[in-house]
């Protein structure tokens, strides 16, 4: 959770329900969804089946809390160490949560958020028609907040497939279904707000803006276009008081498409890496550096023995196009670096000491073990 504005917060989240104790198919559309110009009803009739509600339980130890802002003084002191002990002697206690997700394959593959299902012990999907089943876990990418499950069924489930979220205008009609606050099936539909939103929820954010009202549950259910296509993964709101006040984000699927595939392929996602740090290009710096109009990333830093630095390539450089697609900001080049094939050479169009050169560069692969040492992105 971060802040974000004035009395707003950026809110990724399953619904929580306490126990007592604690109070090669993924393009395919099998759903003919006609283009309904509005008609919501006829595109929820037909697409409602393949989203399910999504249930995880998981057992949390307890844990002494301080509450803030209480004078060391103050008779609420006992009050609230009496009950963080009373918790500490019951042991740990067992949560549920809820959130949503989608089918995209009649086998039983299900997209989801990472933090639905995140620590999860056990994990249960229920269908429109009340039919639940046990889901297992394939594969889950923090980074992009998406996570892939499976079930298993002696009949072929409905399914829905990925649309073309590069084409999505603002303006354009979406709706979404999940499960807030628990109330599964639930349709609600609005406008693409804007695209290519940047939420600081990592170096990944390409977001799409929606108005549809999206709540605690939606998370991990599809938002589609009015061809019954899912073009993007529900995951967060702004607000202020934690409920929609319009302000909803979603995961495109052209970032989750690929995601998918490599979460059903290795049960992990591989993106690509470098080896550089990077800045934003501000006017000041394309102007002391005879850039003209202000684009590109700039380099503020190398990897030693990475691959940037094997290509030849300089701090201050500013990077202009990788494999051949043009970086218009500082942030179109960590997807574009991501989703580059391992061990490939591509080039890279830089612009140094008022010249712009080409250089080719091989892919690295991108581990946890080189994120954490070298601190660099991409």
């Amino acid at each position: 959770m971060s802040k974000a504005g004035s009395g707003s917060v950026i809110m990724r989240w399953r619904s929580l329900v306490f126990s007592a104790s604690l109070s090669a198919l993924l393009f395919a559309f099998p759903i003919e969804a006609s283009r309904a110009s509005g008609n919501f009803a006829e595109l929820a009739e037909q697409l409602s089946p393949a989203v399910v509600n999504i249930s995880i339980s998981q057992v949390i130890a307890p844990q002494s809390l301080e509450i803030p802002g209480i004078p060391e003084d103050s008779p609420l002191n006992n009050f609230f160490d009496e009950f963080f002990e009373q918790q500490m002697k019951a042991g740990p206690q067992r949560v549920q949560s809820l959130g949503s997700g989608f089918l995209i394959d009649p086998s039983g593959v299900v997209i989801t958020n990472n933090h639905v299902i995140e620590g999860a012990d056990s994990i249960e999907i229920t269908f429109t028609d009340g039919k639940t089943l046990p889901a297992t876990l394939v594969g889950s990418d923090p980074k992009t907040d998406l996570a892939v499950l499976r079930v298993e069924s002696d009949e072929a489930l409905p399914y829905v497939g990925f649309g073309d979220s590069d084409k999505l205008r603002v303006g354009d009609w979406v709706m979404a279904i999940g499960n807030p606050f628990g109330l599964g099936g639930s349709v609600t539909a609005g406008i693409v707000s804007a695209l290519n939103r940047d939420i600081h929820a990592g170096n990944y954010d390409d977001f799409i803006q929606t108005d549809a009202a999206i709540n605690r549950g939606n998370s991990g259910g599809p938002l589609f276009n009015l061809d019954g296509e899912v073009v993007g993964v529900n995951s967060a709101i702004i607000s202020p008081s934690g409920a929609s006040v319009g302000i909803g984000f979603a995961v495109p699927a052209s970032t989750a498409k690929p995601v998918v595939e490599q979460l059903l392929k290795y049960g992990e996602t591989r993106r690509g890496w470098i080896g550089v740090r990077i800045q934003t290009v501000t006017p000041d710096i394309a102007e002391s550096v005879g850039l003209g109009p202000v684009r590109g990333a700039l380099i503020a830093g190398l990897t030693e023995g990475g691959p940037a630095a094997a290509a030849g390539l300089q701090p201050g450089d500013v990077v202009l196009a990788f494999d051949r697609h043009p970086i218009a900001t500082m942030r179109d080049l960590p997807r574009i670096v991501a989703a580059a094939e391992i061990g490939s050479t591509v080039e890279l169009q830089i612009f140094r000491d008022g010249e712009t050169l080409t250089r080719r560069i091989e892919i690295a692969q991108l581990t946890d073990d080189v994120e954490a040492r070298s601190k660099v992105s991409p």
